[in-house]
């Protein structure tokens, strides 16, 4: 670049690159990278080093150190003594980091996630509300829905015009009363909606005996069961837009409980439906399709290459959260093999490798016995 240097000042800059078959690009960077940074212009009125240490002594004397600028300031004022603006008290705190918020910040409290485990019918709950549309234009009708975890079964509901802790108190009582639950038999989970978490609502549920879990602030994957069911009732073909009345929404409600608790045949209970699970007709219902299964089997067995078939089996525990090594009797192990290279030695040798599978965890929607609207 010295040599394209000087020959540029003899015939110029394009002339010479093209002789020595540079871009003229690197030319001018070459010069630019040589230059020496520019110095900072220090302004004829700014502090010196004595005079910000002064301020700072000032600021931090135990006269002012609990006190803000501005007071500070307007405080010399008043004792005929000028030593900066406020705004430059500010800065000179600033150079040296001592510049911070002194109230004590709101912090949200740490919220765990909720691991919750069922393994029969009514030892775990799942409630939550969702709005139907009513017949014009912010009208709501509020649908309250009791699940069981474990048996996807609808155990209580309601249709009411709107969202109130007293509502859900009313419907939480009636529904323990009649699903017969004990002291300490029961946890209930939902999300953190204002029904939810309401002082009427927990008062009931502490003289229950029922255990209360909530979900963290928007996540709705911590209630995975009752968004499932919401989904399913607003994705049904003959789900309306919209409802004319609250007697029109119960009237439509009430058939659709029924079909779902006692019809409906959900993938995560082995395609029985809630109702079967709820009230342990499970087996029952397993062993006739083993022997409907069985006969086909000995009708062409030529059809089926791996053997008897067997029915899809109910799993024997639900999870909400499964913890990330469930225990073994809701979790199937297996090694797998896979090939790894010893570093040291050019050979290859096999390492098993456990792997966990829980069990499956299905989002479901629940069915619960027929269930009268609990309040007209």
């Amino acid at each position: 670049m010295q040599a394209a240097k000087a020959l540029s000042e003899k015939i110029g800059k394009q002339a010479a690159c093209a002789v020595l078959g540079i871009p003229r690009s690197s030319l001018h960077r070459s010069a630019q990278l040589r230059k020496e940074p520019a110095r900072p212009k220090i302004s004829p009125r700014a502090l010196s080093s004595s005079e910000k240490e002064a301020i700072r002594d000032e600021l931090n004397s135990e006269r002012f150190q609990d006190c803000a600028p501005r007071e500070v300031y307007a405080t010399l004022m008043d004792e005929e003594r000028y030593l900066c603006s406020w705004r430059t008290m500010y800065r000179v705190l600033e150079e040296s980091h001592e510049v911070r918020e002194r109230r004590n910040l709101l912090r949200h409290p740490a919220y765990s996630k909720p691991e919750l485990l069922a393994t029969a019918p009514n030892q775990l709950w799942s409630w939550d509300i969702t709005k139907l549309l009513g017949h014009s234009k912010w009208t709501y009708y509020y649908l309250y829905v009791i699940l069981d975890v474990f048996s996807r079964y609808v155990v209580g509901w309601m249709i009411a015009e709107r969202e109130a802790a007293a509502l859900a108190e009313e419907l939480i009582s009636q529904t323990c009363a009649r699903q017969g639950i004990q002291r300490w038999q029961l946890t209930i989970h939902a999300d953190r909606g204002s029904a939810m978490t309401s002082k009427p609502v927990a008062f009931l549920l502490a003289d229950l005996g029922v255990t209360k879990t909530h979900s963290r602030p928007h996540v709705s994957n911590d209630n995975p069961y009752s968004e499932a069911q919401f989904k399913t009732l607003k994705y049904r073909p003959d789900y309306p837009v919209r409802f004319g009345c609250q007697q029109d929404a119960r009237a439509w409600a009430s058939p659709f409980f029924d079909w779902y608790n006692h019809e409906h045949h959900h993938t995560g209970l082995a395609l029985l439906t809630p109702a079967d699970v709820h009230f342990n007709r499970a087996q029952v219902v397993l062993q006739k399709r083993q022997a409907v299964l069985q006969a086909a089997y000995e009708k062409t067995p030529e059809r089926f290459v791996k053997g008897i078939p067997r029915p899809a089996q109910l799993p024997e525990a639900v999870w909400i959260n499964p913890p990330i090594q469930p225990a073994a009797t809701v979790a199937a192990k297996c090694l797998i093999e896979r090939p790894t290279r010893n570093e040291n030695e050019n050979s290859h040798c096999k390492s098993a490798v456990p792997v966990s599978f829980g069990a499956t965890f299905i989002v479901h929607e629940f069915c619960l016995e027929k269930v009268t609207p609990v309040l007209e």
